[in-house]
């Protein structure tokens, strides 16, 4: 009786294990809608500072316009260990100039790399799949402009079990989501403010927390978090918490300077130097949308 259930067992197991394969694939993005898009690089270049790519991937303690050689090598740590920005240039070889839109798209959009690996998400795709495809188009035009950098990206210091890419699938099917975090009054200005924290600046990634797997918990969206550097913690944006007005906002993100007479520190003085580099009305939106959250 037990050898005639071996049989049964494998073949289930195998199947589990062919489902659990199929499940977790690392799945490029669909890029026909984007074929043929007009772009316009001016654009592209205000989403790439919506978006605070230089802010990672520039090299350690880069200042100006050197901030633009996207060569890599900032350090990010983390409970599962230790990930560096790699070189993200123009470069063919040590960077992403060999990539195609369709590539980029799926690496901002989904987390895939050309090769149809698993990228970790301390590259914030969980919040940039919200953005707009002309946004994507346009910033890739804008990346064509930016300088090469032939610096080799370095490997992430992250041990098993977490190193193994394919367990980022099951991550991706259990936080992966397409619908927004909350819902807000329907207003043109609101829509840009949501756009902008939930998708290009992406504030949700440090300033909600997660959970055992490093999940925002949408149930306390922006609600504070441990600092990810063991250091403090990243402070509540919710109205109860965050108790300045929509000016002291506006003059925050343009100055870094808060209403109590302190200053930005940390990581967030990168976010206010690409927000300061917006349009005021941005500014005014993220304002707007963090008053209006429930």
């Amino acid at each position: 009786m037990q050898r005639g259930l071996i049989p049964g067992v494998l073949v289930l197991a195998v199947a589990a294990a062919a489902v659990g394969v199929f499940v977790t694939r690392a799945t490029p993005i669909d890029s026909s809608p984007l074929a043929g898009r007009d772009s316009d690089p001016a654009k592209g270049e205000t989403v790439f500072i919506a978006s605070g790519c230089a802010s990672c991937h520039a090299a350690p303690d880069a200042e100006g316009d050197a901030k633009l050689i996207l060569a890599g090598g900032q350090r990010f740590p983390s409970d599962f260990g230790t990930f560096i920005a790699p070189n993200i240039s123009p470069d063919p070889e040590a960077g992403i100039g060999a990539w195609t839109l369709g590539d980029f798209a799926s690496a901002v959009k989904k987390g895939v790399s050309p090769d149809g690996q698993h990228y970790y998400p301390a590259f914030p795709y969980g919040s940039y799949l919200h953005m707009d495809d002309q946004d994507v188009v346009d910033l890739w035009a804008y990346w064509q402009t930016l300088p090469r950098d032939a610096t080799p990206s370095q490997p992430h210091e992250v041990g098993f079990p977490f190193n193994i890419r394919r367990s980022v699938g099951v991550w991706k099917l259990l936080y992966l989501k397409d619908d927004w975090a909350v819902q807000i009054a329907d207003t043109p200005e609101l829509e840009r403010g949501q756009y902008l924290v939930e998708a290009l600046a992406h504030c949700g990634e440090c300033h909600t927390p997660r959970d055992a797997l490093g999940g925002m918990n949408r149930a306390n969206w922006l609600g504070g978090a441990p600092n990810p550097t063991g250091r403090g913690m990243i402070p509540s944006l919710r109205p109860a918490d965050l108790t300045w007005g929509p000016t002291e906002i506006v003059y925050y993100l343009e100055t870094g300077f808060t209403p109590d007479f302190d200053s930005a520190g940390g990581h967030m003085v990168a976010v206010i130097e690409n927000f300061a580099k917006l349009p005021a009305s941005d500014r005014e939106a993220v304002a707007a949308y963090l008053k209006a959250l429930p």
